[in-house]
C-alpha cells in the first residue's frame, strides 16, 4: 500500500505525539491540557498549569489534579478547587478528578495569539456590494470581511 504524499494537516502529525506525553503524565485526554484556560477561567488558567493526573492504584476511578501554581495565586486556586473540580468533571461529562493538589512554581508564560485584524469598515461594505446576493447572510458577512483584509493588504504592499 502507498502513502498519500500530498500534504497533510499538521494535527494529524503533531496530534500523536501530544497524545503520548499527555498519556505519560497520567492525561488519558489532551483536552485538559489544551482547554485549562477555558476550565480554569480567565484569572487563574494563565497563571496555572496542570501537570499530571494521578490515578489511585487500588482501583478507585476517582484521580487528583496536580496543578503548578504561581505563589501568590496558590490560595486564590485553593478556593476555587471545587468549583475548578466541577468545570473539569462537567467538561468530561463524568465524575474523573475529585480533588486538586497544588504545587508552587513558576507557570511559564504562554504566547498569546495575536488578535485578529479588522477590516477597514469601507472596504468591507464595497465588498459586500460587489459580491451580491447570499442565502446565508453570515457567509455573505465572512466573504465581504475576507475580502476586506485582501484587500487592505494589497494595498499595504
Amino acid at each position: 500500500m502507498r502513502k498519500p504524499f500530498g500534504p497533510r494537516p499538521l494535527a494529524d502529525l503533531v496530534g500523536p505525539t501530544i497524545a503520548d506525553a499527555c498519556g505519560r503524565a497520567g492525561f488519558s485526554t489532551v483536552e485538559i491540557v489544551t482547554s485549562w484556560d477555558e476550565i480554569a477561567g480567565p484569572e487563574l488558567g494563565p497563571r496555572s498549569m496542570p501537570l499530571k493526573l494521578q490515578w489511585p492504584r487500588d482501583g478507585n476511578q476517582d484521580a487528583t489534579l496536580v496543578v503548578r501554581v504561581e505563589g501568590p495565586y496558590a490560595i486564590e486556586m485553593q478556593y476555587a478547587a471545587p468549583q475548578i473540580v466541577e468545570r473539569i468533571n462537567t467538561y468530561f461529562g463524568w465524575r474523573c478528578v475529585t480533588r486538586i493538589a497544588l504545587r508552587q512554581g513558576p507557570v511559564p508564560p504562554r504566547r498569546v495569539p495575536p488578535r485578529p485584524v479588522e477590516p477597514d469598515p469601507a472596504l468591507v461594505a464595497q465588498a459586500r456590494q460587489e459580491i451580491g446576493t447570499f442565502e446565508n447572510e453570515g457567509l455573505a458577512a465572512s466573504l465581504a470581511r475576507l475580502g476586506a483584509l485582501v484587500r487592505g493588504e494589497r494595498r499595504k504592499s
